[in-house]
């Protein structure tokens, strides 16, 4: 393969393995679940990501003021820390395949928290694609097998909407503090500021060493959560931001799309229930993000 093609073809290979890897994060949580509670969960998550990039981002503390410091620190909790317990705890009681679609919001609410906050200009269009993706969303947490939709009502639905506002706070924090450091120092640095947090938190106030040294299959639900915390995480945030940087950020932006569709094939493959109202109610999500979000 000549460079020139290898250039055409390998930003397409990542987008497809970012997809992989992010849409199967959910499947990950829930097998984690399977043993551990969602605070060991998040918290494990947080500590995996935060040792694997320590090595990457120690160097570069010396170099940063305390003001960026700063922003790194809120960086690590809205982008890392509190999306990972939060999507945890809703994945307790909602199935990973919607936990996917739902996630597919950020977007949206990266344009709210820019315009409402950060003094983003928002276009008509950006509004009407605001308002079919939460058309969408409500069609999705009401969807299920009573005909009385608020029977099908799932209040755990929102910490997946809470996550993404964390997210949409991340993004615009990162375009207007720090857009002139590097992907690597950015995830790296505001991953090891908030370990200590979740180290402490971990080892200090939850029952998960007790756990793995006792519960069948807890070295199992370890390793699922270390690699997501390795490569859903870290890696992939890397990856992301480096595919931002060879090819553009609306390019990159197209992951968004392809996530749900990887969690809802995980979440049928382990036979969780998807309903129609669901596949709607992702679609109009989907359609929202787009308008949203087109040039």
């Amino acid at each position: 393969m000549t460079n020139t093609k290898r250039e055409q073809v390998m930003p397409w290979l990542m987008l497809g393995l970012l997809a992989l890897i992010w849409g199967s994060s959910f499947i990950l949580i829930k097998q984690g679940l399977a043993v551990f509670g969602p605070g060991e969960v998040g918290a494990l998550r947080i500590v995996s990501a935060g040792l694997f990039l320590t090595p990457l981002a120690f160097p570069k503390l010396r170099a940063l003021s305390r003001r960026q410091l700063s922003t790194l620190f809120l960086i690590g909790l809205v982008g890392s820390f509190i999306p990972a317990f939060l999507f945890a705890l809703a994945q307790t009681r909602i199935a990973s395949g919607l936990a996917g679609v739902l996630n597919a919001t950020t977007p949206i609410f990266t344009l709210i928290i820019g315009a409402l906050f950060f003094g983003i200009g928002i276009r008509t269009r950006s509004i009407l694609g605001i308002i079919i993706g939460f058309v969408g969303v409500a069609i999705l947490i009401l969807s299920g097998e009573s005909s009385n939709l608020m029977d099908n009502f799932n209040a755990y639905a929102l910490f997946v909407i809470l996550a993404t506002i964390c997210y949409g706070i991340n993004v615009n924090v990162i375009k207007t503090k720090v857009s002139n450091l590097s992907s690597v120092t950015i995830t790296g640095v505001s991953l090891v500021l908030v370990l200590p947090i979740a180290a402490t938190y971990l080892l200090g106030f939850t029952e998960f060493v007790p756990k793995l040294q006792a519960v069948e299959g807890a070295t199992r639900a370890m390793l699922f959560v270390v690699l997501l915390g390795v490569m859903g995480t870290a890696l992939a945030l890397i990856m992301f931001n480096r595919l931002v940087q060879i090819k553009t950020p609306v390019f990159a932006a197209q992951v968004t799309y392809l996530i749900p569709m990887v969690a809802l094939l995980w979440g049928l493959a382990v036979d969780e229930k998807i309903f129609l109202g669901h596949f709607i109610g992702m679609a109009g999500i989907l359609l929202g993000v787009y308008l949203a979000n087109r040039k």
